[in-house]
């Protein structure tokens, strides 16, 4: 094997060892028999590879990276950046299902590892949250932060049941999902700055209801006596 697609490198890597892992078992897996089955060197595992663990998550730090590096371009709406760099995360995984199969089952056998899962999947967050602080600096801290963890439940949510359960998830379901979220904080700004909120009823609705919940509305929104 060469090396001269670094991503592709790792990737095949990665393969080989959790491939290892699940038919022997994590720690009955030696570096030397990953290196044997990869075709490299215990010199070129250790370059590209701290340990058995980071060969266990190397395809999470290129997503990081990627994620990383997608945010800096510079985007219109930043909501929508985060939203779009939960996107390319789920394609990526979506596009290595067997790969993140495979970890999943040899993570969930072994304690380290899924601690080692948490805080990885928290780095996505940080990284959300990290980038809406530098974009929307006006924006209250406990805002940014709800937003960027409801993201990455949702992307988590998804991901899990297409790995865990066998789900057809597709990416335009979590986009929808994503969706969801952004039109809640565009409404949210939007009764910050109270800006007029137009309700949408189905046709069949009769005026007299329609004027009932609007009325209730404008109730609930003065303040009190």
């Amino acid at each position: 094997m060469t090396s001269d697609d670094p991503t592709r490198f790792r990737l095949a890597v990665v393969d080989d060892a959790l491939r290892l892992f699940a038919e022997n078992g994590y720690e009955a897996t030696a570096v030397d028999e990953i290196a044997e089955a990869a075709g490299i060197s215990r010199r070129t595992f250790f370059r590209q590879f701290r340990s058995k663990e980071d060969v266990v998550f190397a395809d999470h730090e290129l997503l990081l990276e990627q994620a990383r590096e997608y945010l800096d371009r510079g985007h219109d709406d930043p909501w929508v950046a985060v939203c779009g760099a939960a996107m390319l995360v789920f394609e990526r995984f979506a596009g290595w299902q067997d790969i993140a199969r495979r970890r999943y089952t040899v993570v969930h056998e072994v304690p380290a590892l899924r601690d080692r899962e948490i805080v990885t999947t928290f780095r996505y967050e940080r990284l959300f949250v990290a980038y809406l602080r530098r974009a929307v600096p006006q924006v209250p801290d406990l805002e940014v932060v709800q937003f960027a963890s409801s993201v990455t439940a949702t992307h988590n949510y998804l991901l899990r049941r297409m790995l865990r359960d066998g789900a057809e998830i597709t990416s335009g379901e979590l986009r929808q999902a994503l969706d969801v979220l952004v039109d809640r904080r565009r409404q949210a700004a939007r009764a910050e700055a109270g800006e007029v909120v137009v309700a949408v009823f189905p046709r069949q609705t009769a005026p007299e209801e329609v004027a009932a919940r609007v009325a209730e509305a404008v109730r609930r929104a003065l303040p009190d006596d």
